[in-house]
């Protein structure tokens, strides 16, 4: 039967795949030819090229990229190949025309963009729940620990600690109710990782967490996951009701004694509430707060019961590995940093999407080979790693591997995997600054150091951008950094100064430049440009003028226009409008 799989994930249904998708719905419906199917999937991690959709017919696959609803019918009734050549990206297993995929290692996302997320015998056909079958009829919990240890899994959200060894503390822990918990409560500016694969493969997240369950003796199992992800909090409610339907979740699995049943809570979206006594606090129905540790979660966490948690991707990893066995998955990566990593590409690079690759894969091979580089007139400059508590990696380290230990020694951390590509557009300063606000305000403010210092470190940074640093002023940020790092009560206030830290620390000519010369290098910060026209390049075409709201540019039709420097404002918008180059900034 020929079978068309549409991509319905967030970043496919932004791009217009619910349009395809309902194009092709009705075409079938209004058949009276042979039998078509039309199904749903996840992100494939080509998020560049949506909406996709891939055509199944007998033994051929291709993969056509930036479907429109007319094209879709095209090719529903009929169109070649060579006819919609142009929306052609893979044909077959291995006919990736970009090369996206072929430097990749799936292993969490093995999933996604493949089976109908919605259609629980899609996941079956793929051995799900195999490794959880295996776990509950052919090991003991104590064989299932043991081989997450050997694994060497460390928890994908962020801290790196080692999987095994939380689920042996949380096993050893005795009590009469463990609970399992799920951090979905993804919240970094630019990463995408855990709705992506949420929406494409909410039974392998299940999965991995049933297994955990067993593991430590839990029987109940809850997912924090942010409201503001709607699509992939229906795909995980349908998953839920259709495992438990099948006795795959819920009581008695598999026809045995073991229970484990899971919940969905919903947070509001407050960063902080990523780190885990936060995320409790929240779960409890209290404000989501930090608390001194210990006791940790895994002797006193959800409602005083031991608790194990840990975030998606690291769930979705348990039951490749428990398939297939530990040795298998530490065969991959480095010596402390085993198996792949899920990466949300965005910025300034060409192939913005999901990639899953093998731990220590250099920042080069991931940004100039699988990303394709920086977009077309800029330069490649700097990546941000680890989101709002990571730190900014210039590209001259860019040879550098990407492991927990590596990424640590330039200042950034790995994260949860947020990868954002900076070009020499993009300022440096303007660049802490943005995330030292986003961090800020988001600080619960349970810390002094965290509720004062980030505020202190952000309104020198604000200053410095606008034209108003002053000399000392590099010092002082790099001071109150350290002083925030070392007295705050968790991760959040740990690891705000990161950003500034980092820029400082490679980027230290760009402070300088606007502090002594107060001039922006990247041309960014509004205070620190000043515009000018250029005499051999206006035409007069007139339309600078139009868009400026001071009418600081006059001059008639096909002569030279005039800007009036006093007058500016220097909002930029002559500059983005002109199409002849001929507005300079300064």
């Amino acid at each position: 039967m020929r079978s068309f799989k549409v991509g319905t994930s967030t970043c496919g249904v932004s791009a217009g795949a619910d349009k395809v998708l309902e194009r092709l719905l009705s075409l079938a419906a209004e058949s009276d030819g042979a039998p078509v199917a039309v199904s749903e999937t996840g992100c494939i991690g080509m998020c560049y090229r949506e909406p996709l959709v891939e055509v199944v017919d007998g033994p051929e696959r291709v993969l056509y990229a930036e479907m429109t609803p007319e094209a879709a019918e095209r090719l529903y009734r009929g169109a070649t190949r060579d006819e919609l050549e142009a929306h052609v990206l893979i044909e077959g297993e291995s006919g990736d025309r970009d090369g996206f995929l072929l430097e990749q290692h799936r292993i969490a996302l093995v999933n996604c963009g493949h089976i109908d997320p919605a259609d629980l015998d899609d996941y079956l056909a793929q051995d799900g729940y195999a490794g959880y079958r295996k776990a509950v009829t052919a090991m003991t919990p104590e064989e299932v620990v043991a081989e997450i240890e050997l694994s060497g899994l460390r928890g994908r959200g962020g801290g790196g600690f080692p999987t095994g060894l939380k689920w042996k503390l949380s096993r050893a822990s005795a009590a009469d109710t463990k609970y399992i918990v799920c951090n979905a409560d993804e919240g970094d500016p630019g990463a995408f990782m855990d709705r992506s694969l949420l929406e494409g493969d909410p039974h392998g997240v299940l999965e991995g967490m049933a297994i955990a369950g067993y593991a430590i003796g839990a029987c109940e199992g809850h997912i924090y996951i942010r409201a503001e992800y709607p699509r992939a909090i229906r795909r995980l409610e349908a998953a839920i009701e259709q495992a438990t339907a099948r006795g795959l979740l819920g009581r008695g699995v598999f026809g045995g004694e073991i229970d484990f049943e899971v919940h969905i809570k919903q947070g509001a979206g407050a960063f902080v509430c990523g780190e885990e006594t936060a995320l409790i606090a929240s779960m409890e129905g209290r404000r989501g707060m930090p608390r001194f540790r210990p006791p940790y979660p895994a002797e006193r966490g959800l409602f005083d019961k031991p608790t194990n948690i840990n975030n998606v991707e690291t769930f979705a990893n348990v039951p490749w590995i428990v398939r297939n066995g530990g040795a298998a998955f530490a065969a991959l990566g480095t010596p402390k940093s085993k198996g792949t990593k899920v990466f949300a590409l965005a910025g300034k690079v060409v192939r913005g999407g999901l990639v899953e690759v093998p731990m220590g894969m250099t920042i080069n091979r991931l940004v100039l080979g699988i990303g394709g580089g920086v977009r077309e007139g800029g330069r490649f400059k700097a990546v941000q790693l680890g989101g709002p508590s990571g730190g900014c990696i210039p590209a001259s380290l860019g040879d550098t591997p990407i492991d927990y230990d590596q990424l640590t020694a330039t200042g950034a951390i790995m994260g949860s995997g947020g990868l954002v590509v900076m070009d020499d557009s993009t300022c440096m300063v303007d660049v802490a600054r943005y995330f030292l606000s986003f961090t800020q305000s988001e600080s619960c403010g349970k810390c002094t150091f965290c509720r004062i210092g980030t505020k202190r470190m952000l309104e020198i940074l604000e200053a410095i951008c606008a034209g108003g640093g002053r000399e000392g002023d590099i010092e002082r940020l790099e001071t109150l950094g350290r002083q925030i790092s070392a007295a705050s009560l968790c991760g959040l206030g740990q690891t705000a100064p990161n950003p500034v830290l980092t820029t400082i620390r490679y980027f230290r000519d760009e402070y300088e430049a606007h502090i002594r010369d107060k001039r922006c290098p990247a041309h960014v910060c509004p205070s620190l440009v000043s515009y000018s026209i250029s005499e051999a390049a206006c035409t007069g075409c007139g339309a600078c003028i139009k868009v400026c709201p001071v009418d600081a540019i006059t001059g008639r039709r096909k002569e030279l226009h005039v800007l009036d420097a006093e007058a500016c404002i220097r909002c930029g918008r002559c500059y983005t409008t002109c199409q002849f180059d001929a507005i300079i900034k300064d």
